[in-house]
C-alpha cells in the first residue's frame, strides 16, 4: 500500500542506550507515518528489544528523544499478550476500563459482553467472548489483545507496536492477525512490527528497518528488499551477497588451540534421540569427546531450552538417552552432576549464582566432596586454596575469594559460573548463552576456557543467539526451528549467512 508522507505519528531521534561494557543502541532514529507498517528486524542482540523497552518506558534512554504527534498514543501488543487466561475475553477487555457507574459498581455482564463483541468484530468473525481466554485459539487471543489495545481510541491516528506477536500462531492464524493489522493501517494507524520471521516481514511491511549491533544499518521500502538482500543487511553484507565461507577462526582462535574431536567410531559422550519438552519436539543429538557443538535458532525455536532439558532442569522425555554408552534414565540435576554433566545457565542472575554468597562459596557449592573432611565438615584451608586457583585460572578480577559475588561485574560473575561448571572436569559441559552481557575481555577468557575443556576431552554444547560466537568456537552447529533440528552445519557450510537463513527457514 502507499501513503501520503506527512508529519510522522512517531519520531525516534538519536536513541542511545548503554549498559556496562555494551552500547545497546547507538543513535538510532526512525519515523512511523499514518497508515504505515514499519517492521524492525535484526539478530538477537541487535537492539530490537532495547528499543521496544525504551518506547514502553521499561528502560530510560541515555540520549535521544521520542516524539509523538499531538493526540497520538503509543500502544503495545507483547509476545505473551498479557491476558488473564482464566478470565473471558469480555472480562479481559473490561479490566482496562475498570468499573462502571463512576467506579462504584462493575459493568453489567450483558453490557460488558456486547462491548467485547463490538470490539472483536472489527477484525473478523465474532467468537464467544464469554468463555475463558485459555479456550480460545491463539489467533483469537491475539485479536483480544489488539482489541484491548485499541479500546477507548477516539481516532485512528495512533501507533500500535507488535513485539513478536506471531510466535505461537499457525499460518492460518497469522493470516487472521495480519488482516486485522492491515485494517488498522488502512484506517490511518501507524504500525511497528518487530519480528524475526522474515517471510512475514516481507509480506506485511511498507518499510523495513534493520538493526545490527545497536546501529540502524538499513531503512528501506519493503518492495525494494528481497530475502537475500534482507539477510545481507542483518549479517553485515549490505549488498545482499552471501557471506563468504572463510575460515571460522584466525590462526590464534579457540578452534586452533584445541585437539580435533575423537573419531566418529568412538562412543558419544552424550547421545539423545527424540528429546522433547517445553519448546523442543523430537531432537536427536550426539556429542563426542573433544567436540564443541552449537545450537542456533531464533527466539522460540527451541534452542534456548535444549541445555536445561539435557541437564534435567526441566520436564523432558526421550526415546534414548545415553552418557558414554550407558543408558541414563534419571535426568535430575543432581544425577547429571554425578554422571559428569555440568551446566551453566543463561539466566546468570537468577539461576547461575547465589547473590549473597562469596565467590568461594559459589565456586564450591555444587560439589563439596573435594573440600570436606570427616563428618561432612568443610576444610576451609583446602576450599580457599582451590578457590584461589580457580580465580587465577579464569582471570577473575578482583581476585577476592571472600567478596560477595553480587559485587563482581557481570563478566567476572560469568567467569565464576564457568569455573564452577568446569571445576571437576566434566564429561559433558552444557552452556546457555555463555557470554551474554559480558565485555570483550571476559568473552575472550570464556572462549579460551571452552577451548581448553574441549582439548581435555570434554564434549561441549553451546546454545547461543550470537551467530558470530557459534562460528568462532564450534565444530558444527545444529539449527533449531519449530522445536526440531532443521539443519546441521559444519565445514564450508558453516557460515553466518547459512545460520541466519536456516534459522528463518529461508533458502
Amino acid at each position: 500500500m502507499t501513503h501520503e508522507i506527512g508529519r510522522p505519528l512517531l519520531r525516534v531521534r538519536g536513541m542511545l542506550k548503554m549498559f556496562p561494557g555494551l552500547v545497546a543502541l547507538d543513535r538510532v532514529s526512525l519515523d512511523v507515518h499514518p497508515g504505515e507498517i514499519v517492521s524492525v528486524v535484526g539478530q538477537n542482540g541487535s537492539g530490537k528489544s532495547t528499543l521496544v523497552k525504551i518506547l514502553a518506558g521499561v528502560y530510560a534512554a541515555d540520549g535521544g528523544r521520542v516524539e509523538l504527534a499531538e493526540g497520538t498514543g503509543l500502544h503495545f501488543i507483547h509476545q505473551d499478550l498479557a491476558l488473564v487466561p482464566e478470565l473471558s475475553a469480555a472480562e479481559n477487555l473490561a479490566l482496562m476500563r475498570g468499573t462502571g457507574a463512576g467506579g462504584l459498581a462493575p459493568f453489567h455482564d450483558r453490557r460488558r459482553s456486547e462491548r467485547a463483541r463490538e470490539l472483536v468484530a472489527r477484525f473478523g468473525p465474532v467468537f464467544d467472548v464469554d468463555v475463558p481466554v485459555r479456550r480460545l485459539t491463539p489467533a483469537q487471543r491475539a485479536v483480544v489483545a489488539i482489541s484491548r489495545a485499541l479500546d477507548g481510541w477516539t481516532h485512528s491516528a495512533n501507533v500500535l507496536l507488535l513485539d513478536e506477536p506471531t510466535e505461537s500462531l499457525h499460518r492460518s492464524e497469522v493470516d487472521v492477525l495480519f488482516e486485522a493489522v492491515r485494517r488498522l493501517a488502512a484506517d490511518g494507524t501507524g504500525i511497528v512490527f518487530v519480528s524475526h520471521r522474515l517471510d512475514e516481514v516481507l509480506g506485511l511491511s511498507d518499510r523495513i528497518v534493520v538493526l545490527r549491533d545497536g546501529h540502524k544499518v538499513a531503512d528501506e521500502p519493503a518492495h525494494e528488499v528481497d530475502e537475500s538482500r534482507l539477510i545481507g543487511f542483518i549479517t553485515g553484507a549490505e549488498d545482499g551477497a552471501a557471506v563468504p565461507t572463510t575460515p571460522r577462526t584466525s590462526s590464534s582462535g579457540p578452534r586452533e588451540a584445541r585437539a580435533e574431536p575423537d573419531a566418529p567410531a568412538s562412543p558419544p559422550a552424550l547421545r539423545v534421540r527424540g528429546l522433547g519438552g517445553g519448546s523442543v519436539d523430537g531432537l536427536d543429538l550426539d556429542l563426542r569427546p573433544g567436540e564443541v557443538v552449537g545450537v542456533a535458532g531464533v527466539l522460540g525455536s527451541g534452542r534456548e531450552a535444549v541445555p536445561s532439558l539435557l541437564y534435567g532442569a526441566g520436564e523432558a522425555s526421550a526415546d534414548l538417552f545415553e552418557v558414554t554408552g550407558a543408558a541414563y534414565a534419571d535426568r535430575s540435576p543432581a544425577a547429571s552432576l554425578g554422571r559428569g554433566i555440568a551446566f551453566a545457565p543463561g539466566d546468570r542472575a537468577h539461576l547461575g549464582i547465589v547473590r549473597e554468597f562469596t565467590a568461594r562459596e559459589n565456586l564450591t557449592l555444587p560439589q563439596l566432596g573435594t573440600v570436606t573432611g570427616g563428618l561432612g565438615r568443610i576444610l576451609s584451608r583446602r576450599e580457599r586454596a582451590e578457590s584461589d586457583l580457580l580465580l587465577t585460572e579464569y582471570d577473575v578480577r578482583p581476585h577476592r575469594a571472600e567478596q560477595r559475588i553480587s559485587l563482581f561485574s557481570g563478566g567476572n560473575q560469568q567467569k565464576i559460573v564457568l569455573a564452577r561448571a568446569l571445576r571437576d572436569h566434566p564429561r559433558v559441559l552444557l552452556l546457555d548463552e555463555p557470554t551474554q552481557g559480558v565485555d570483550v575481555g571476559a568473552k575472550a577468557t570464556i572462549y579460551a576456557a571452552i577451548g581448553r575443556a574441549a582439548a581435555d576431552g570434554t564434549a561441549v554444547l553451546v546454545s547461543s543467539s550470537d551467530a558470530k560466537e557459534l562460528l568462532a568456537i564450534c565444530d558444527r552447529v545444529v539449527v533449531m526451528r519449530d522445536g526440531r533440528a532443521a539443519a546441521m552445519l559444519q565445514g564450508d557450510d558453516l557460515t553466518e549467512h547459512r545460520l541466519i537463513a536456516e534459522g528463518y527457514g529461508l533458502p
